[in-house]
């Protein structure tokens, strides 16, 4: 491979992924020179990486004269605000495909102008200037919305709520939300809990989390950045450009409170 020019080899390079790539670097120095071309790291970038940059709320950190696509692309892959920071980017590490956060002001949520039921707030620990909290409801309804264009196509997604509860939850395990991602005539529906019993509770309480699973019911995981997720469903992002359409619904009597929504997320799910 040392004999080939170096064009061929960026070519080779390009139909593995970015952490091969820099394995490859540390093989020889004419490997070294391929891996780190921007011939090479411009295919690792999404087609619309021109578009990204320019929603970006700062897009001269990305567009510095010195910079490689090399360093783009691992820039990419940091939380980046878009769109006047209603809304979060980043690219996966190991594959380069995209995921989104559309932030709670991005979101349909049911009563949301009336701080009655709802309030916005800032919250220190948010990537975005402020995060809805459920002062009290009977009709909880999140619904989100999402070009398949803007994702990598041919990919397998996953639809997550990013929430937390506060110290006033109250409710939020008394009923299971109706869950729904949809992308055209493709709909798939599933139930979830909005809060997770405290491990420190009762005996009884640890025999309703083995239920709710035994059941199929998704509760609340901790994420890396702090807050806790749900997977909503997931889908196939295919080469149509189609609209995503993601949904929580509890609309029994029972009063609920204490729920802190930042956004949902729209992620690619990872080769087992």
């Amino acid at each position: 491979m040392d004999r080939l020019p170096e064009e061929c080899v960026s070519k080779i390079l390009s139909c593995t992924s970015p952490p091969d790539a820099c394995r490859f670097s540390m093989v020889s120095s004419t490997l070294r020179s391929a891996a780190d071309s921007d011939l090479l790291w411009r295919s690792f970038l999404p087609s619309d990486y021109c578009d990204i940059v320019s929603r970006a709320l700062n897009p001269l950190i990305l567009n510095s004269s010195s910079s490689s696509y090399k360093h783009l692309f691992y820039a990419l892959c940091h939380p980046l605000l878009l769109d006047g920071g209603t809304m979060s980017f980043k690219l996966d590490k190991s594959s380069g495909k995209k995921s989104y956060i559309l932030s709670a002001r991005e979101l349909s949520i049911t009563w949301s102008n009336d701080p009655l039921y709802w309030s916005w707030r800032p919250v220190s620990e948010s990537r975005f200037k402020e995060v809805a909290e459920l002062r009290m409801v009977s009709w909880l309804e999140i619904r989100g919305k999402i070009g398949t264009r803007t994702l990598t196509p041919n990919a397998s997604y996953a639809v997550y709520l990013v929430m937390k509860t506060s110290h006033r939850e109250y409710g939020l395990d008394s009923a299971a939300c109706e869950v729904s991602v949809a992308v055209g005539n493709r709909v798939q529906s599933g139930r979830v809990y909005l809060c997770q019993k405290d491990e420190k509770r009762c005996k009884k309480e640890r025999l309703f989390q083995r239920e709710v699973q035994d059941e199929g019911i998704r509760v609340p995981t901790r994420r890396e950045d702090g807050w806790m997720e749900i997977e909503m469903g997931e889908f196939f992002s295919g080469e149509a450009d189609e609209e995503l359409r993601t949904s929580l619904m509890e609309v029994s009597y029972q009063l609920k409170g204490g729920l802190i929504v930042e956004g949902i997320e729209v992620r690619p799910k990872h080769d087992c």
